[in-house]
């Protein structure tokens, strides 16, 4: 165990490296509209559907489409996956292959303002219910392996989750986004997704260097926590308090 925390804090310094560097080189201006992001959010804008068909109206995501959880992920990463989208740099498969064309249907200014709505949704959590998944036949983990895995990793193989996207994966703005309390079904999809390189849109491939070592029951173990994860640290403090908020 002790070499698994020295691997993660190492890691964590590496991390924040790459954070700072990456802020200071692109600059990440808080310049969305809430306003117009809520409208085209919950209306949709021409051909483009409203987006809480899919990711609901408080933006906790739909477990039956793997539509992923948006509400205060942090504005720099969503406004990043709708360019990444709309720029053929993220392809998406199943029901998530529409997002490509909507994606380039926003200007950029509208994916800042999207980015900046969502970013204001710290609504009650809307957690997957792991139980009802694996009633219904879906293969889920087991959740303190899962806990493992996220907090020290897997020894020579992984890092731990951690050490970049923060305690109990609250993100780390701008580069890291909010993985806990992110819906089941989406995680299992984007760590399969990087680990067979259909995803590729990660900076410096980290997340496909993480993903190809993992296994099957890694990806189950992992996703079945951070979807149920506590969203406070032993001393209470609660991980929203660490997403940037818009200006």
């Amino acid at each position: 165990m002790y070499k698994s925390l020295k691997k993660a804090s190492l890691a964590l310094a590496v991390a924040s490296t790459l954070v700072s560097s990456i802020a200071m080189a692109e600059g990440v201006p808080m310049d969305g509209n809430p306003a117009n992001g809520k409208q085209i959010f919950m209306n949709g804008k021409g051909p483009v559907v409203a987006c809480m068909t899919c990711h609901g109206p408080t933006g906790w995501g739909t477990e039956a489409m793997g539509a992923p959880r948006l509400a205060n992920l942090g504005y720099p990463y969503i406004v990043k996956q709708l360019t990444d989208l709309a720029e053929g740099r993220r392809v998406p498969q199943g029901a998530g292959a529409v997002m490509p064309y909507f994606a380039s249907q926003l200007t950029p200014q509208e994916r800042k303002d999207i980015a900046a709505y969502v970013n204001t949704l710290n609504t009650t959590p809307e957690l997957s219910d792991v139980k009802e998944l694996q009633a219904s036949g879906q293969p889920v983990g087991v959740r303190y392996k899962g806990e493992i895995l996220v907090k020290y990793g897997v020894e020579n193989k992984v890092s731990a989750c951690v050490s970049c996207h923060g305690y109990n994966g609250r993100g780390a703005p701008p580069m890291f986004p909010v993985i806990g309390q992110q819906k089941f079904t989406y995680l299992v999809n984007q760590l399969h997704n990087w680990r067979d390189g259909s995803r590729a849109n990660d900076p410096l491939g980290m997340m496909r260097a993480i993903a190809k070592n993992l296994t099957d029951q890694d990806i189950l173990d992992a996703a079945t926590y951070l979807s149920t994860a506590p969203r406070t640290t032993q001393g209470g403090s609660d991980y929203t308090s660490f997403s940037p908020k818009t200006q």
